[in-house]
């Protein structure tokens, strides 16, 4: 590879050295450095051809770019488990170079492994990887039939897993523990999540898991507009039909980034960062029992990465990332909340607001005769018991505008 600096980033298995391809093993038998996590480096054999090993410093990720500086004029390779994209450091690294200096040599990744020892085509399995990661992301993979692979943090981690599956009600779940896959000590483990019979084992598995709801298991919908009850909330929450609108105008894209102001329960954060696994939010919430409850929420529906800022718009906005969708669901009326947001917004970005008192309405009528946008009136009703019979029940009007400013 010469000295000019470049980096090659080599994927390799549990198999180790006997498992990598010429190309893998020459570049790093031509590297001045080699570094890895101390698994990867102990895989390489003793041999004077082998460059000297350095083990990642830590914490890694604030150290690699003054490592990387220091290594400049140095030809570097990097080991890596299996596929270096694939939750690896390679896509740290693809970050952090430029791709005239990076170079990547795959192995077969451990979900591709998993699947061809389980039968089961790759394009049908979803993965979770809760390495470093909580483990309610798993929550949100969850559903009847679905086949779910769960990249583990440690040997403790299929117990976990097991054990939040049998507590959200889906028991009756098949898990396959795969360990060591393409090494000498692959073992494959098989058990029920309400019955998980194996003790801690290997330190690098991951769980594969056959959905199946028991009787008790909730079971949710992908859209907008879950159930109310859904909501740990004290009655500050947007209501179902209301929510699947609001939703649907904020038009979350994947990898955007929401901010809900006066989120109450954290219901329109939530449902947005469900739309898709990239999609990213910011609750902000003064009231510090809601603030907690949002936190619980999100750990629930299977998106404990929501950040929840606890403190009063505007003041609390200050320093946020810039949104490039903003709801207004409580303190439309505050001075400075609504133009703060506005003015937050990136070019292109969506500004969607909620009011359901007289002062609320002027203050959106207001600003959609300054600025344009979209006024609608919800009224939802809904059936209750009137005596003997039933009537409707009609909630309050809401009123919401919409806007690209």
């Amino acid at each position: 590879m010469g000295t000019d600096g470049r980096v090659t980033v080599v994927g390799i298995g549990a198999d180790g050295w006997d498992g990598l391809g010429t190309s893998a093993r020459e570049a790093v038998q031509r590297a001045e450095v080699v570094l890895g996590g101390s698994r990867q480096l102990a895989l390489l054999p003793d041999d004077p051809r082998i460059p000297p090993r350095r083990p990642w410093p830590t914490p890694m990720t604030p150290a690699l770019p003054g490592l990387f500086d220091e290594l400049a004029d140095r030809a570097v390779c990097v080991l890596a488990s299996g596929d270096p994209m694939f939750f690896g450091i390679g896509a740290t690294l693809a970050r952090l170079l430029s791709p005239e200096r990076l170079r990547v040599l795959p192995a077969p990744s451990s979900v591709a492994l998993a699947c061809a020892r389980l039968g089961w085509p790759a394009e049908e399995v979803d993965v979770v990887s809760v390495v470093g990661r909580p483990l309610a992301r798993v929550r949100r993979a969850l559903a009847p039939g679905r086949r779910v692979i769960v990249l583990s943090s440690g040997a403790e981690s299929p117990g976990e897993i097991a054990a939040l599956l049998d507590a959200d009600g889906w028991g009756p779940s098949a898990i396959a523990l795969l360990e060591q896959l393409g090494g000498p000590g692959e073992r494959l483990l098989a058990g029920l999540a309400s019955d998980w019979p194996h003790p801690p084992g290997d330190a690098l598995n991951l769980v594969a898991v056959s959905c199946e709801p028991g009787p008790d298991a909730r079971v949710l919908g992908e859209v907008p507009g879950l159930p109310d009850e859904a909501y740990d909330h004290d009655g500050q929450l947007t209501k179902r039909e209301v929510r699947a609108v609001t939703v649907a105008m904020l038009a979350p894209r994947a990898g955007e980034l929401l901010w809900d102001v006066g989120a109450g329960a954290g219901s329109i954060a939530i449902e947005w960062m469900r739309a898709h696994s990239a999609c990213r939010a910011v609750a902000v919430e003064s009231h510090l029992d809601r603030v907690a409850a949002i936190s619980r929420n999100a750990d629930a529906l299977g998106v404990p990465g929501l950040r929840v800022v606890p403190g009063r718009a505007p003041a609390a906005l200050t320093d946020l990332p810039t949104p490039d969708a903003v709801f207004i669901g409580g303190g439309v009326t505050g001075e400075g909340v609504l133009d703060a947001c506005l003015d937050a917004l990136r070019p292109g970005g969506r500004l969607v607001a909620n009011a359901v008192t007289v002062e609320g309405e002027a203050v959106l009528a207001a600003a959609h005769a300054r600025l344009g946008g979209t006024l609608t009136r919800l009224s939802v009703a809904r059936a209750g018991a009137v005596g003997g019979f039933t009537g409707w029940r009609p909630a309050m009007p809401v009123t919401i505008w919409s806007v690209t400013p």
